[in-house]
Order: C-alpha cells, then sequence, then structure tokens
C-alpha cells in the first residue's frame, strides 16, 4: 500500500506592501557561459545522497528603464578569461579543484545582440564574490559600478588605491570609473522587512538590502508589469540552492507536484510525500538544507544570523506566489524554463514560468527518492 498522499495547508501568507507604480523597466536575464562544476560537500547540509555536484551558471540580468532612458546591469557573471582573475580567486578555485568554464564575457553577449556598452549606465554588484564581478573593464569608463552598504570598507578598507592583498577585485575593474556605495541610510522603503532603495525613483526598480552572504550583499526587485503589478526578484546569492528556502510554512511542498521534477515528459504529477524520507525533518514546510560549511570548517556565509534573517524575508517574498518570480544567481533549473536575452521575461506570470521552476530543483534529489519509493519511477509511467 501506498502511503497517503501528503497534504499541508499553507499558513496565512502576510501581504508584502509594495509602493504603488505605473512604472515598468523591461528585464532580461543573460546566461553568461559561466558554469562551475564543483562538488556540493558540505556546502549544504544535511547531505542528501545523488546531488553530490553543482553546475551552476551565473545570471546576469540586463534591466532597462524606457521612460527614463536608463539600462543597467545586475551581476555579471564571470570573466571569460577567469584565469586572469585576481591570484586569490584563481588559486582558490585551483585548490578546490573546481572546474569552470566561461565562453563569453556580458559585454560580447550584448555586442553580438546589437546593444551599445556606451547604452549601459551602471553595473550593479550583487556583492564582492568572483563569480558576480564579470569584467567591467570590457565596458567605457562612463559605467559606474554601484554597491551596497559596507562594500568599500570591507574590500577596500584603506581605499581603492590600496586594495587588500587578497582582495578579489581587480584594479582594472574600477581604475578611472565610479564606485558609488548605497549607504544604509539610503535604503529607506521597507519590502518584506528587506531595507529598499528606488533605483530610478519611479518605483520602477528597488536595490534591497540583504546581507548576510556577504557584506554589502543586494538583491533587486524589478516591475514587470503594472495593474496587476508582477515583479522579479534577482537573488545573486542570498541563497545558492532553492532547497535552502524552499518549501516553507508559507509554501509547503504540494501533495501532487506539476510539471513532474523527476520525469519532465511526464504528465503525471509527482506525488510530494515521497520526498518525506529525505528531509532533514521529515516534514514538508520548511527547507531542505541548512546553510553549510567549507571543507575547512568555514561558514559558506559572512554571518550566520544575517544571513539566517534574509532568508526569512526571502520565504515570504517567495510566499507571493502569484506576483513575485524569485531567480537565484545560480538555479540553473530556472534556464529549462525561461527565455534568455535577448528575449524578455516581463511576460513570466502570463506564461506560468514562476509556477513550472518553482519545484524543477526536487529533480536534483532523484536518486535519494528512489532509495525510499518506487513510486518515484512509477511517476514517469
Amino acid at each position: 500500500m501506498s502511503a497517503p498522499a501528503l497534504v499541508a495547508e499553507a499558513a496565512e501568507i502576510p501581504k508584502v506592501e509594495i509602493p504603488p507604480s505605473s512604472n515598468t523597466v523591461t528585464v532580461r536575464v543573460i546566461d553568461t557561459t559561466t558554469r562551475i562544476r564543483m562538488p556540493v560537500g558540505t556546502m549544504f547540509d544535511p547531505p542528501i545522497k545523488g546531488h553530490t555536484r553543482l553546475a551552476s551558471p551565473s545570471y546576469s540580468f540586463l534591466i532597462e528603464n524606457e521612460h527614463l532612458g536608463g539600462k543597467v546591469l545586475f551581476d555579471l557573471g564571470t570573466q571569460k578569461l577567469w584565469k586572469e582573475q585576481a591570484p586569490g580567486v584563481v588559486s582558490m578555485i585551483e585548490e578546490f579543484e573546481w572546474d569552470v568554464t566561461v565562453e563569453k564575457d556580458v559585454a560580447d553577449i550584448l555586442q553580438e545582440h546589437g546593444v551599445p556598452l556606451a547604452a549601459i549606465d551602471a553595473i550593479v554588484w550583487s556583492h564582492s564574490h568572483w563569480d558576480h564581478l564579470g569584467d567591467p573593464s570590457t565596458f567605457p569608463t562612463s559605467c559606474d559600478i554601484v554597491v551596497g552598504p559596507g562594500f568599500l570598507e570591507d574590500c577596500f578598507p584603506d581605499g581603492l588605491e590600496q586594495p587588500e592583498p587578497d582582495c578579489w577585485i581587480k584594479r582594472e575593474y574600477y581604475e578611472n570609473r565610479k564606485i558609488r556605495e548605497i549607504k544604509a541610510e539610503q535604503f529607506q522603503l521597507d519590502i518584506a522587512g528587506f531595507p529598499a532603495f528606488d533605483y530610478f525613483g519611479d518605483g520602477s526598480f528597488y536595490l534591497l538590502n540583504s546581507p548576510g552572504h556577504a557584506i554589502g550583499h543586494i538583491s533587486a526587485l524589478a516591475r514587470t508589469t503594472s495593474n496587476p503589478d508582477t515583479f522579479i526578484f534577482m537573488g545573486g546569492d542570498i541563497a545558492n540552492h532553492p532547497a535552502e528556502f524552499r518549501p516553507s510554512q508559507l509554501v509547503p511542498l504540494p501533495a501532487l507536484i506539476s510539471p513532474n521534477p523527476l520525469h519532465h515528459s511526464s504528465s503525471t504529477p509527482c506525488p510530494g510525500h515521497i520526498f518525506d524520507k529525505i528531509h532533514r525533518e521529515g516534514r514538508c514546510n520548511s527547507p531542505f538544507y541548512c546553510i553549510g560549511t567549507w571543507p575547512d570548517g568555514s561558514l559558506t556565509v559572512e554571518d550566520l544570523s544575517t544571513a539566517l534573517e534574509s532568508h526569512g524575508k526571502l520565504r515570504l517574498v517567495d510566499a507571493q506566489c502569484a506576483q513575485v518570480f524569485v531567480i537565484l544567481a545560480h538555479d540553473e533549473n530556472v534556464g529549462d524554463v525561461i527565455d534568455f536575452f535577448p528575449k524578455s521575461v516581463n511576460a513570466w506570470k502570463k506564461l506560468g514560468w514562476a509556477d513550472r521552476a518553482r519545484w524543477m530543483f526536487l529533480g536534483d534529489f532523484k536518486e535519494a527518492v528512489s532509495d525510499y519509493s518506487t513510486e518515484a519511477s512509477d511517476t514517469s509511467r
């Protein structure tokens, strides 16, 4: 006899108040061609059988405010000549034996599709880690770099002319161009508990102060339609895998999951309860993973308490399922659902992309659930 179908009731979902506006931006997700193949190790806790390696992309986002004529990039992935990054980055990659491939710089991708680099006003770095910095030197010096609170003090405590010896940010990235740090006091709005900064001043695009993973880490929220309002949440590395914030009390695992994350071609939904056996708490309303540690025992985040606080706010944003589509920088499963640049993702709601992508990450656990239930294979029939 099969186990009873898992039924979980979502907690009452608090409404997230976002300042009203009729202004929108066009959002295009750029596949930067970055692929980082690395062992999961203890990056997430606890280990789940079969999910031993990541093949992580690193998405960039082109945000265009047609009304004001502004174009901004949120993150750049990794530079094509990755072995020419800061020496500390290269030695770390080689020490951990990660396989890194990058076919093109974002500047090349833009130009291939007719976007002049001089039209880009700014590059927003979600944080200071190498797989988001790209190579700003491939852009004109008229293109600013925008960073979050505390970024400059953390990376350049003695000023831009004297970077720390182990700094991951090469001088070429910022030389002869402006780095603008959005100070903590400039984040004067509140969106789902995140201090928010109205970037264009018209309610179309917000930067969100989301520390924890790194000092100065920021996420972003772009209004993709108005009346009704829909948004893209660009997470950066607020989480490295969707299983760090899904499921939750606000968004529990469904009794039946469709499309089937274990067999994409199957028309039969996947029963949610088969994932109970591999869940660290044996329940369907808390994330599968906790924040883990690197092989040397250090945390994979800069500050655990603030990272957990940011995760809690992210779960609230993620619960606004009808309104917000969450895209993490490294969520490879999203890439199987959305259209990449040069196409826009503004019609995500109409196309049902968020619903299709939400539980796709469970496919990473296919081997683990097959140990416990033949239903994992039965769903393909």
